[in-house]
């Protein structure tokens, strides 16, 4: 028997102030994330949500025209208030620079094109910069509730090795040899340099090596400050008030991932609050199966026939469905679980928002 997964209690909770909604993609994290951000407002708390969801459908759902990098509010007619963004990762990563860095070094990191590439495409710096950018929302203390919603990932595990994984490339082995330990610059990529760099710079070409190393030498005085942050933002997912809820859909792979991902959580001692399975197809009448199948061979009107029939996909998609829970709830049993039915409607307004908030917080 699953566990009731108490959404409403979590999200009213003055202690919980941060909600992280994680999972596969195209499972309704961000269609998650913003329905409880609008149920926690209306609830009297002030309530700040946060998208990666590179499709944009917060907007249009809150009825926002854009998201930018910064808060901006939202209409709602509550007791509470609500502002939402959209994570800009390049506005974050140059806003960390100038925050520590002199500004001619500021100045030499925005233009390097090694930076430039860094800021907008290695892997990890999303996840990364959106912690980065939960800790500056944190710090401003304006908001009661921050909710999340993390980047689509294949890997739901990138979201915690992220900022570990980017601190460490920032200060590994290469990048110490690129600082070169006062060396020019020139004098290292054309001068005697070792043959393992003269292998790289054939590779990846002497300009853009050239690149790699001011950028690494500018950024030499922040390479501690990258490590440190790294670890803070990681502590910041276990502190008191921050839970995890895992989001999925009522598929195999989805509830694979969800399942790893779960196991993951508690290996790290991260405060899961539980599991939100979106878009489930629950049985509806107490009609068995073998009954629409007596009836379906009795019947000859063509309407019945078709609703009979109807009844019959929507038992068996329930059935897959409650089948495909039991199994994460055998090797998952104190996870707490909610299950959000699909709606006939397109959640693309507030209105729509608030059915599925409904349906999230409807076991208390």
């Amino acid at each position: 028997m699953a566990v009731d997964l108490k959404m409403a209690s979590i999200l009213k909770d003055p202690d919980t102030r941060v909600v992280l909604c994680c999972g596969a993609g195209g499972v309704g994290k961000t269609t998650t994330a913003a329905a409880m951000a609008v149920y926690a407002a209306e609830q009297g708390r002030r309530v700040a949500v946060l998208t990666i969801d590179p499709a944009r459908r917060l907007a249009q759902s809150l009825g926002v025209t854009a998201l930018t990098n910064d808060p901006q509010p939202v209409d709602l007619d509550c007791a509470g208030s609500l502002d939402a963004m959209m994570l800009d990762m390049r506005r974050t990563f140059d806003d960390m620079v100038i925050e520590h860095s002199a500004p001619d070094r500021a100045a030499a990191i925005l233009e390097n094109s090694f930076y430039q590439t860094v800021a907008s495409s290695f892997s990890g710096t999303q996840e990364y910069m959106a912690m980065e950018k939960l800790g500056k929302l944190l710090a401003e203390n304006r908001w009661d509730l921050i909710v999340v919603d993390t980047p689509p990932s294949r890997n739901a595990l990138d979201f915690l090795d992220a900022p570990k994984r980017l601190g460490s490339f920032l200060s590994g082995r290469l990048m110490k040899v690129l600082v070169g330990g006062g060396r020019g610059v020139g004098r290292m990529v054309t001068g005697a340099m070792s043959m393992a760099m003269r292998g790289i710079s054939t590779i990846i070409g002497g300009e853009m090596l050239r690149d790699v190393a001011m950028f690494v030498q500018s950024l030499d005085s922040m390479f501690g400050g990258f490590q440190e942050r790294a670890l803070q933002t990681y502590e910041l997912l276990k502190r008191p008030g921050t839970r995890f809820v895992v989001v999925a859909a009522a598929e195999a792979d989805a509830l694979r991932e969800a399942a790893f991902f779960v196991d993951r959580l508690s290996e790290e001692s991260m405060p899961l609050a539980g599991l939100i399975l979106n878009r489930t197809h629950p049985n509806l009448t107490s009609v068995t199966d073998s009954s629409v199948q007596v009836a379906l061979d009795r019947v000859t009107d063509e309407l019945t026939r078709g609703v009979l029939n109807i009844h019959a996909d929507r038992a068996a998609t329930a059935k897959r469905e409650l089948h495909l829970l039991q199994r994460f709830t055998a090797s998952h049993p104190a996870v707490p679980i909610v299950g959000v039915p699909a709606l006939p409607f397109e959640v693309a307004d507030k209105a729509a928002l608030q059915a599925v908030a409904e349906q999230i917080v409807s076991r208390g």
